[in-house]
C-alpha cells in the first residue's frame, strides 16, 4: 500500500471573477475529499490531501465545482494515472493542468478525458516515501501491537463486532476544517450565519484546527474522542473551562476528585508539563501512578498549528520511563527516536482488564488488586474503547499497514505525519465512502453526545431518581398562618422587615418560616424537609423521626403509584434489578438525610449583565450587585454610568442547607439626601434593579449560567439578565457535570430510549392541547421524568424546548414531527423576539444569554436549514403525493423553514436572511428540474409503467430518435402528469406564500422550459434529416399546442410574449402543406373522375352543383381545419402558413377549372350538363369566399388575402368564358331564327306613320317577326330557369341577350354585303379596279335589303319585346343592364342611323373618327411653311410626310366659310417601284352639303422624286349651315399609272377644327397606311355602302376605304 499526497494549490479561470466560486473534489478507489469553496478566477487553496493507495492501474480524478444555489456546476475535470505520479519526500512546485469538459470511460471506470476548457489548476502530485526507523523501534511497536490485538481477542465484545455495530462514516467527512460551516454536506447550501464563522465546529477546541479530524468525523462522537482534539478526557475539568463555556453538555467527566492534576487543554510549545510532573514526584506512589497517566495523556495533545506537542511528549515519556517502570502508558502520538522497551507489566495484567459495559466505580469496588493496579486496568480499558469508539477517521497517526476497516486500533511509526509540513494533511481512508446525507444530518447536527457517556449516565440515573422519589410537585407545602411578631423579624424570601404592629405576615405553623403574605407562593423549599431539618438541629429527636417517617411513606407511596416511571428510567440508563433496588435504597437515604450531612463550597463569579433599568435622572444607573448565601452576603464594586456592566469579581461561600438559596440582587447606587434619608427610614437606600433566587440544589459541577433578573414586586422596574459562573464542590460527591447538562443527558437518553429503541426509529408524538402543549415532548411517564428532574434542579422551560429541538433535528423526516419542530421553534421565536415593554433587551442579547449555548442553536438551525432545503428540493420522493400524513409534513416542514427565516431575522436580526417563500420556491424548482431529468432518462419505463404497458424495447430506442418520435408524446404525458400533481396536491399544502408561490405554476413554468430545450434541439436534428412522416411532426405539433394552452399560456412569465413553439415545427408544417397540395390535386384528379362516370349529377334537388365540388372543398375545409387547430400564436408563422396553402387553393381551383374549361365545350350538346358545370364553377366562387372568411377575412395576411382574390378574379373570368362559350353554342339555332326573322320582317309593306292603324299594323308585325326566336327562347330559358343558379342563369342569359343583339345587327340592321367578301369588300374595295365594279354590282344587287321606316319601326317595338322577355318580370336581367347594354345601344343606334340623311351621317363621323391615321397624332403646326417644325412623336413607321398650308376664311355678313389649302411639299416617301415613279397629292374635303360643291383637287405629278415640291393652291367652299369643326381635309399621296388605277402610297387626316382656333397655319401631316374607324365609323360605313344611288355616299365609301398598296418589290 501507497501513500498518495496531492496538494491543491490554485487555478485561474477564464470569466467575470463574480461568477466563480469553487472548490475541488478529489476521487481515487471509490474515496473522496474536497476542499473549501474560494471565490474569484484566481481562487488559491493550498490544501494537501493524503490518500491510500492498494492498487496503482486507477487514476486521480480532479473536479473543479462552482457552487450554485441549488445544484453545483463543473468547470472542468483532469484524470492524472497514478502510474505517471513521481515517487518524493519533498513538496514540489507542482504542474498546471489544462482542465476539460468530458470524462472518458471503460468498463465503468473513468480512463481519461477530452474537450479541453480555457481553464486550469496547479497541483502537485506525489507518493510518499516510507520513514526508515530503527529495527529495534520496529520490533518495539511490533510487540506492542501484538498486546493490544491479544487484548482485542481475550474481549467478549470484539473491537469487529463494535466495528461493525457503528454506522458508516458521514457524508460531512466531505469538508475540511478550513470551512467550519460545512460539516452537514454544505456543498448544496448558500447560506451561513453571521455567528456560525466565528465559532469551532463540534467535538474541536478552537486552538485546534487540526483539518485530518475534522476530515472525516466520527459517527457517534463521545467523550472519549476529545483526545484527537487534545482535550484531556482524564484531565480535570477546571483546565477545560474554555470549552464548558460553549459547549457545557459536552464537557468530560473526571473519574477523580482532585484537580490538582489538570493540563491545559491547547498544549502549545511554550507550555511545560515539567512543573507538574515534579510535583507528582513528591506523592505517593498511587498520586504518581494515576500523574503518570494525566501527564502523559496531556503531552499526548495537539499544539495550536495542528501538530503534537512533541518536545512535551518527549519529556513526559522520560519521566516515565524512570519512575514508573513497567507501568506507563504509551501516549497518542511516537516521535520517532523513541526507544522504550516494551513493559512486562502489560502481558501479567491482561487477565484482569474489564470490558467497556462495565462501570467504572464497579470496577474499583470488585477488582482485588491494588489500586495502582487499578488505575493501571483502567487505563488500558479506557484505551480500548478509544480504539473501538474511534475509526480511521483521517489522522494521520494511523497506519497504514492495519487491516483495513475501524479494526485496525493502533498506530504505527511509518503512519507518523510528516513534521516538515507547515500545515495539517487531510488523510482520507479507505473507509471514506460517500454516505447517505441522512446519517450526516444525524451525527452532526444532533449528536446525542451523552448516549456513549457511561459515566454521566450513571450520575444522571441517580439524580433523576432523586427527583422522582420526593418531586418537589409532590411535597408537602407550607401551613402559613397570620402571625404577629412581637420582634422586628424579617421576611425569610426577600429579607425585608416584617411591617406593621401586628399581623406583620405569614408564619407556618409546620416549619416556622416567616415571610410577607406577598412572598409566601414565592417560597418552594418542601415543608416537612424544611421541618426535620429544624428539629435535628435543635435535637427534638420524636418529631424528626415522625417526619422521617412520613417522607418515607410518601416515598412508598410514590414508588408503589408510579412503578412505571422507575421502570422506565432504569430501562433507559440500562440497569439491572440488581444495581437499581440498591441504588433506590441509596437515593432514599439521600432523601431522608437532606441537608444535615450536607455541605458544599460555592464560588461565584459575577461576570456581567445586560440590559438594566436607567434609574438615574441622566438615563442611566450606577449598577453593583449583592450576593447572598443563607446569611454570608457580599458585594461587588460599582460600575458607574453603565446599563450593561462588566464587574469579573469572584466571592466564595460555604453552604450546609441544601434548601438553602443563592440571593443574586443588582442595585443601582445612590448618593444624594433623598437616599440618605431612606438609610435612615430602611435597610435599603438603593434602588432596586433586579434579583434572581438560586436553589443551592440546583447547582452542579462548574457552570456558566445567565439568568433573567426578576422583579421583586409587582412595582418593581425591572429588565434585563446577569451572568453567573458558579462553581459548586460538595462535601462526598466527585465533581460532576452541570445540571443544564445533567438534563441534556437525561432528554437525549430518554428521547434515545423511545423512539430508537422501542419506536424501531420512529417518534411518537403526544397528544397534548392547550396553551402550554409545545412544552409536553413526551408520553405521560416520560413527560413526568423531564418535567420533575427540570423542576428540582432549576432547568428552565426554553431549555427544555432547545433540548428536545436538538433531539427532533436528527428525526426531522419522521410523520409527525416537522409539526412539532415547527410549533417548538415558534414558541423558541416568541420566547425570544416578543420581549416585553419593560424590558430594554434586544432579542439577540436575549438569545445571545440562552445557556442552551448561542453557537450550538444557531449552528443546528443552519445546518437544519440546509438539510430541509435539501429534502424540499426532493419533495416528491419525500413527501409523497399519495400520502396525506406525508404532506401534512411537508406543509410543516416549510413551516418549519418559515421559522427559522424568522428566528434568522427577529432573534438573530440578522440583515437579509433567505426569503422562506424564495426558499421554497428555489427548492422547488431544484426538484422539478431533477423530475424532469429522470423522467426524460427513464421516460419508457415509467411510461409503460403508468400505464401498464408491456412493450419491449431496446435501450437505444427508448430514448429520444431521429428515426421516430414516439419518446416526446410519453414525455408531454408524464409532464402532464407532474404538474397535474403539484397543482392538485402540492399546491393546496404549500399554500404559505399565496402570492409569491403556486406550485402548480412554478412546475408548469420550469417543466415548459426544459422541455421547451429539448424539443427545440430535437426538432433541430429531425430537421436536417426529415426521417419521419409530416404527419407525425403535426401530430406532436398538437400535443406541444396543448400542452402550452393548458399549462402555460396563462402564466405570469409568459403572459405578452409570443411562443416560440410554433416556430420549431414551422418547416413540418409548411413540408406537410405542401404533401398535402398533392393530396388535395390527386383527390381533385379522382373527384372530377367519378364525378364524370356518374354524368355530374346534381347532388340533391336543391343543389344545382354536382358532387365534385362538394368533395374538393372538403379535402381543402379538412386541410384548413387542421392548420385552424394547431391555432398558431405567432403571426408571422400563421401569414406563412396562410400564403402557402393560398397557393394550395390557388392551384387546386384553378387545375378544376382548367379540366371543365377543357372538356366543357364537348358538354355543350347536352341538355342540362353545361348549365351543373357552370353551376360548379360557381359554386367553386362561392365556397372560395367562405374560405377566405374562414381563413381571417380582412385580418388575413395581405399576400394569401391578394393570392386568394386574384384567384377568385380568374375563376370569375373562367366562368364568364364557360358562359360565353354556352352562348355561342347557340349562334347556329340562332342564326337560323334571325334569318327567318329577316325574310317575316323583308315582307312588311307599308308607310311608316305614326297612325293608330299603322301602330296597330306594327305591333302585329313586330309579333310575326319575333315568333321564330320566341319559340327557340322559350324552350331553352325555361330549363335554364330550373337547372342553373341564378348567378349562372343570369350570365346564360346575358350570353344569349349578346347573341341574339348582335346577330340581329349583323343579320337584318347591317347585314352582310356579300356571302363571300363580306365587309373586307369595303375595305379592299378600292385597292383594284376590277374590284370597283364588283362593289357597285354588290350595291345593286343589295338594294332591296335596305331597312324601311316600317321595318325600323317593327324592328324597335320588336326589341322592346325581346328586351322585356329578357327581364322576366325582375328574374331576369336588370332593366339597366339591358338598358345599356353596348349591344343594344349599339343595334339602336344602327337603327337610327338607317333614318339619317347622308349629310348628317358623314357629319357624325367626321366628329366621332379623330384616330383615323396614327391614332390622330404627329401633325404638327407652325405659323408658316418655311418654319419647318421638330420631329414629331407618338408616330410608329409613318410612311412619308406632307406639308400643307391651310387658310380658313369665314365671310362676315353671310357667314360661307372658305377653305384655301396649298400643297406644299412631300418627304420622305418610302415607295419601291422597278418603273416610273409619279407621285401626285389629291386632297379631298369630307364633310356635310357638298353634294353641290367641288369636293376633290389633285396636284401634278413629279417624277421620279421621293421629295416633290408642289406648291399648289385649291380653295373650297363650305357654306354657312355648319361650323369647320364638321369638316376634315383628307390628303392621299398616289403613284400615277396609265391605264390603271393610281396606287396609294399614303393617307392623312386633318380635322379643320384643329385649324379653326388659328385661322391660318402650316400643317406636317405625317402619312398612315390606311383609315383606322370604331365601330360607329363602320356601322355609318356599312349604311353608307348600302346607299348605292347616293354618289356622295359612294365617294365617302371608297375614300374611307383607301389603304396603302403593295409595293413591286414586297
Amino acid at each position: 500500500m501507497s501513500l498518495l499526497c496531492v496538494r491543491v494549490k490554485r487555478a485561474k479561470f477564464q470569466g467575470s471573477p463574480d461568477k466563480f466560486n469553487t472548490y475541488v473534489t478529489l476521487k481515487v478507489q471509490n474515496v473522496k475529499s474536497t476542499t473549501v469553496a474560494v471565490r474569484g478566477d484566481q481562487p488559491s487553496w493550498e490544501q494537501d490531501f493524503m490518500f491510500e493507495i492498494s492498487r496503482l492501474d486507477l487514476g486521480l480524478s480532479v473536479e473543479v465545482w462552482n457552487k450554485g444555489l441549488i445544484w453545483d456546476t463543473m468547470v472542468g475535470t483532469v484524470w492524472i494515472a497514478l502510474k505517471t505520479i513521481r515517487q518524493s519526500d519533498e513538496e514540489g512546485p507542482g504542474e498546471w493542468s489544462t482542465l476539460e469538459a468530458e470524462t472518458l470511460m471503460k468498463d465503468d471506470e473513468i480512463c481519461g478525458t477530452k474537450n479541453p476548457t480555457p481553464h486550469k489548476i496547479l497541483l502537485d502530485t506525489r507518493f510518499e516515501l516510507p520513514f526508515d526507523i530503527p529495527e529495534e523501534e520496529a520490533r518495539y511497536w511490533t510487540y506492542k501491537l501484538e498486546q493490544i490485538n491479544a487484548m482485542g481477542a481475550d474481549n467478549e465484545y470484539g473491537i469487529q463486532e463494535e466495528s461493525r455495530r457503528k454506522p458508516l462514516p458521514t457524508a460531512a467527512a466531505q469538508c475540511s476544517f478550513e470551512d467550519a460551516d460545512s460539516a452537514v454536506d454544505d456543498r448544496d447550501s448558500d447560506y451561513r450565519s453571521e455567528t456560525s464563522n466565528s465559532i469551532p465546529p463540534p467535538y474541536r477546541t478552537t486552538a485546534q484546527p487540526n483539518a485530518s479530524v475534522h476530515q472525516f468525523p466520527v459517527p457517534v462522537p463521545s467523550p472519549q474522542q476529545l483526545l484527537l482534539q487534545g482535550s484531556s478526557r482524564d484531565s480535570c475539568n477546571d483546565s477545560v473551562q474554555s470549552y464548558d463555556l460553549e459547549y457545557p453538555e459536552r464537557r468530560a467527566l473526571s473519574p477523580t476528585s482532585s484537580s490538582r492534576y489538570g493540563s491545559s487543554c491547547n498544549v502549545s510549545p511554550g507550555s511545560s508539563q515539567l512543573s507538574e510532573l515534579d510535583q507528582c514526584h513528591e506523592q505517593d506512589d498511587d498520586r504518581r501512578e494515576r500523574d503518570s497517566i494525566h501527564s502523559c495523556r496531556s503531552s499526548g495533545s495537539f499544539s495550536r498549528d495542528g501538530q503534537v506537542g512533541f518536545r512535551e511528549q518527549e519529556k513526559a515519556l522520560e519521566v516515565t520511563g524512570e519512575d514508573e517502570k513497567g507501568r506507563a502508558y504509551e501516549p497518542k502520538e511516537m516521535k520517532e527516536d523513541i526507544t522504550t522497551h516494551p513493559p512486562p507489566d502489560l502481558v501479567l495484567h491482561k487477565d484482569h482488564v474489564l470490558g467497556p459495559q462495565e462501570s467504572f466505580s464497579e470496577e474499583n469496588a470488585s477488582s482485588p488488586c491494588t489500586q495502582a493496579r487499578a488505575h493501571w486496568i483502567r487505563a488500558v480499558t479506557k484505551v480500548r474503547l478509544q480504539l473501538q469508539e474511534i475509526p480511521n477517521d483521517g489522522d494521520p497517526s494511523l497506519p497504514q499497514w492495519l487491516p483495513e476497516g475501524p479494526a485496525g486500533g493502533l498506530y504505527g511509526i511509518d503512519s507518523m505525519p510528516d513534521l516538515r509540513r507547515k500545515k495539517p494533511l487531510p488523510l482520507v481512508s479507505d473507509l471514506s465512502l460517500v454516505q447517505s446525507r441522512k446519517a450526516g444530518i444525524t451525527s452532526a447536527m444532533a449528536t446525542r453526545t451523552s448516549l456513549k457517556d457511561e459515566e454521566l449516565k450513571s450520575h444522571v440515573y441517580k439524580k433523576t431518581l432523586q427527583a422522582l422519589i420526593y418531586p418537589i410537585s409532590c411535597t408537602t407545602p407550607h401551613n402559613f398562618e397570620v402571625w404577629t411578631a412581637t420582634t422586628p423579624t424579617y421576611c425569610y424570601e426577600c429579607e425585608g422587615l416584617l411591617w406593621g404592629i401586628a399581623r406583620q405576615g405569614m408564619r407556618c405553623s409546620e416549619c416556622g418560616v416567616k415571610c410577607h403574605e406577598k412572598c409566601q407562593d414565592l417560597l418552594n423549599a418542601d415543608c416537612l424537609q424544611r421541618a426535620a431539618e429544624k428539629s435535628s438541629k435543635h435535637g427534638a429527636e420524636d418529631r424528626t423521626q415522625n417526619i422521617i417517617m412520613a417522607m418515607k411513606d410518601r416515598m412508598k407511596i410514590r414508588e408503589r403509584n408510579k412503578p412505571e416511571i422507575f421502570e422506565v428510567i432504569r430501562d433507559v440508563f440500562t440497569v439491572s434489578k440488581v444495581a437499581h433496588v440498591q441504588q433506590m435504597k441509596t437515593v432514599k437515604q439521600s432523601v431522608l438525610d437532606g441537608t444535615s450531612k450536607w455541605s458544599a463550597k460555592i464560588t461565584i463569579t459575577v461576570v456581567c449583565a445586560q440590559g438594566l433599568q436607567a434609574k438615574d435622572k441622566t438615563g442611566s444607573s450606577d449598577p453593583y450587585v449583592t450576593v447572598q448565601v443563607g446569611k454570608t452576603k457580599k458585594r461587588t464594586k460599582t460600575i458607574f454610568g453603565n446599563l450593561n456592566p462588566v464587574w469579573e469579581e469572584k466571592f466564595h461561600f460555604e453552604c450546609h442547607n441544601s434548601s438553602d438559596r443563592i440571593k443574586v440582587r443588582v442595585w443601582d447606587e445612590d448618593d444624594d439626601i433623598k437616599s440618605r434619608v431612606k438609610q435612615r427610614l430602611k435597610r435599603e437606600s438603593d434602588d432596586f434593579l433586579g434579583q434572581t433566587i438560586i436553589e443551592v440544589r440546583t447547582l452542579s459541577g462548574e457552570m456558566d449560567v445567565w439568568y433573567n433578573l426578576e422583579k421583586r414586586t409587582d412595582k418593581s422596574a425591572v429588565s434585563g439578565a446577569i451572568r453567573l459562573q458558579i462553581n459548586v464542590e460538595i462535601k462526598g460527591e466527585e465533581k460532576v457535570a452541570p445540571y443544564h447538562v445533567q438534563y441534556t443527558c437525561l432528554h437525549e437518553n430518554l428521547f434515545h430510549y423511545l423512539t430508537d429503541i422501542q419506536g424501531s426509529g420512529g417518534v411518537r408524538i403526544p397528544e397534548a392541547r392547550g396553551d402550554d402543549a409545545w412544552k409536553v415532548y413526551f408520553e405521560e411517564t416520560a413527560q413526568e421524568i423531564v418535567d420533575e428532574f427540570a423542576m428540582r434542579y432549576g432547568i428552565e422551560s426554553i431549555y427544555q424546548a432547545m433540548t428536545h429541538f436538538a433531539c427532533l433535528s436528527s428525526k426531522y423526516m419522521c410523520p409527525g414531527v416537522p409539526a412539532v419542530m415547527s410549533t417548538l421553534l415558534a414558541n423558541i421565536n416568541a420566547y425570544y423576539a416578543h420581549t416585553t415593554a419593560s424590558t430594554n433587551v434586544s432579542a439577540s442579547d436575549r438569545f445571545a444569554a440562552s445557556n442552551f449555548g448561542k453557537e450550538r442553536f444557531v449552528k443546528l438551525l443552519d445546518q437544519l436549514h440546509n438539510s430541509l432545503r435539501i429534502d424540499l428540493s426532493t419533495y416528491r420522493n419525500n413527501f409523497p403525493a399519495g400520502s396525506p400524513e406525508r404532506l401534512q409534513d411537508l406543509k410543516s416542514t416549510v413551516d418549519l423553514l418559515t421559522s427559522i427565516t424568522f428566528f434568522r431575522m427577529k432573534v438573530q436580526e440578522l440583515q437579509s436572511p433567505p426569503r422562506a417563500s424564495q426558499v421554497v420556491k428555489d427548492c422547488v424548482k431544484a426538484c422539478l428540474n431533477s423530475t424532469y431529468e429522470y423522467i426524460f432518462n427513464n421516460c419508457h419505463d415509467l411510461y409503460s409503467r403508468q400505464y401498464q404497458l408491456k412493450q419491449e424495447l431496446p435501450p437505444e430506442e427508448q430514448g429520444p430518435s431521429i428515426r421516430n418520435l414516439d419518446f416526446w408524446p410519453k414525455l408531454i404525458t408524464l409532464i402532464v402528469s407532474i404538474i397535474e400533481e403539484d397543482k392538485n396536491s402540492y399546491t393546496l399544502v404549500l399554500n404559505q406564500f399565496p402570492q409569491e408561490l403556486n406550485v402548480g405554476k412554478v412546475s408548469a413554468e420550469v417543466m415548459w422550459q426544459l422541455f421547451a430545450q429539448d424539443m427545440k434541439y430535437a426538432l433541430e436534428e429531425h430537421e436536417k434529416g426529415r426521417l419521419c412522416k409530416s404527419a407525425d411532426y403535426m401530430n406532436l405539433h398538437f400535443k406541444v399546442k396543448w400542452l402550452h394552452n393548458e399549462y402555460v399560456r396563462d402564466l405570469p412569465a409568459f403572459q405578452g410574449h409570443v411562443p416560440e413553439y410554433p416556430g420549431w415545427f414551422e418547416q413540418f408544417v409548411l413540408q406537410w402543406l405542401d404533401e398535402n397540395e398533392d393530396v388535395s390535386l390527386e383527390f381533385l384528379r379522382g373527384a372530377l373522375e367519378r364525378d364524370k362516370k356518374d354524368g355530374f349529377q346534381q347532388t340533391s334537388e336543391h343543389a344545382l352543383f354536382s358532387c365534385s365540388v362538394v368533395d374538393v372543398f372538403t379535402q381543402l375545409n379538412q386541410s384548413f381545419e387542421i392548420i385552424r387547430k394547431l391555432e398558431c400564436p405567432d403571426p408571422n408563422i400563421l401569414a406563412n402558413y396562410m400564403r402557402r396553402f393560398a397557393k394550395t387553393i390557388g392551384k387546386v381551383l384553378m387545375q378544376y377549372a382548367d379540366i371543365l374549361s377543357k372538356n366543357f365545350p364537348a358538354y355543350c350538346t347536352k341538355e342540362k350538363m353545361p348549365c351543373i358545370l357552370m353551376n360548379n364553377m360557381q359554386q367553386l366562387r362561392v365556397q372560395l369566399e367562405k374560405m377566405f372568411e374562414a381563413m381571417g377575412g380582412k385580418e388575413l395576411d395581405p399576400e394569401a388575402a391578394d393570392s386568394l382574390k386574384e384567384l377568385q378574379v380568374k375563376l370569375n373570368t373562367v366562368l364568364d368564358e364557360l358562359s360565353m362559350v354556352f352562348g355561342n353554342s347557340f349562334q347556329v339555332r340562332i342564326d337560323e331564327c334571325v334569318r327567318q326573322m329577316a325574310d317575316i320582317l323583308g315582307q312588311v309593306r307599308g308607310p311608316g306613320n305614326a297612325s293608330p292603324n299603322a301602330r296597330a299594323s306594327v305591333a302585329q308585325d313586330a309579333d310575326s317577326v319575333l315568333r321564330p326566336l320566341m319559340d327557340f327562347l322559350d324552350g331553352n330559358l325555361t330549363l335554364f330557369a330550373t337547372v342553373c343558379e341564378k348567378t349562372v342563369l343570369k350570365r346564360v342569359l346575358k350570353e344569349l341577350w349578346r347573341v341574339v343583339m348582335n346577330t340581329m345587327e349583323r343579320m337584318i340592321v347591317l347585314p352582310p354585303l356579300t356571302d363571300h367578301t363580306g365587309t373586307q369588300l369595303i375595305f379592299t374595295a378600292a385597292k383594284e379596279l376590277s374590284h370597283l365594279s364588283k362593289l357597285k354590282d354588290h350595291m345593286v344587287r343589295e338594294e332591296t335589303r335596305n331597312l324601311t321606316p316600317k321595318q325600323c319601326a317593327v324592328l324597335d317595338l320588336a326589341l322592346d319585346t325581346i328586351k322585356q322577355y329578357f327581364h322576366a318580370g325582375g328574374n331576369g336581367l336588370k332593366k339597366t343592364f339591358l338598358e345599356k347594354s353596348p349591344d343594344l345601344q349599339s343595334l339602336r343606334y344602327a337603327l337610327s342611323l338607317y333614318t339619317q340623311t347622308t349629310d348628317t351621317l358623314i357629319k357624325t363621323f367626321v366628329r366621332s373618327q379623330t384616330a383615323q391615321v396614327h391614332d390622330g397624332k404627329g401633325i404638327r403646326f407652325t405659323a408658316n411653311e418655311d418654319i419647318r417644325p421638330e420631329k414629331g412623336s407618338g408616330v410608329d413607321d409613318p410612311v412619308g410626310e406632307i406639308s400643307i398650308q391651310v387658310d380658313l376664311f369665314t365671310h362676315p355678313g353671310t357667314g360661307e366659310h372658305k377653305v384655301t389649302v396649298k400643297v406644299v411639299a412631300a418627304n420622305d416617301l418610302k415607295w419601291q417601284t422597278a418603273g416610273m415613279f409619279r407621285p401626285f397629292v389629291e386632297v379631298t374635303m369630307v364633310g356635310p352639303h357638298q353634294s353641290d360643291k367641288k369636293r376633290k383637287f389633285t396636284t401634278k405629278s413629279k417624277s421620279n422624286n421621293w421629295a416633290p415640291k408642289y406648291n399648289e393652291t385649291f380653295h373650297f367652299l363650305l357654306g354657312n349651315e355648319e361650323g369647320p369643326e364638321a369638316y376634315e381635309l383628307q390628303i392621299c399621296v398616289k403613284d400615277y399609272c396609265f391605264a390603271r388605277e393610281d396606287r396609294v402610297l399614303g393617307l392623312a387626316v386633318l380635322p379643320l377644327r384643329d385649324v379653326a382656333a388659328k385661322g391660318s397655319c402650316a400643317c406636317w401631316c405625317p402619312l398612315g397606311r390606311k383609315i383606322h374607324m370604331d365601330e360607329t365609323g363602320m356601322t355609318i360605313l356599312r349604311i353608307l355602302s348600302q346607299r348605292s344611288n347616293d354618289e356622295v355616299a359612294r365617294e365617302f365609301v371608297k375614300l374611307k376605304s383607301e389603304s396603302r398598296s403593295v409595293e413591286e418589290g414586297s
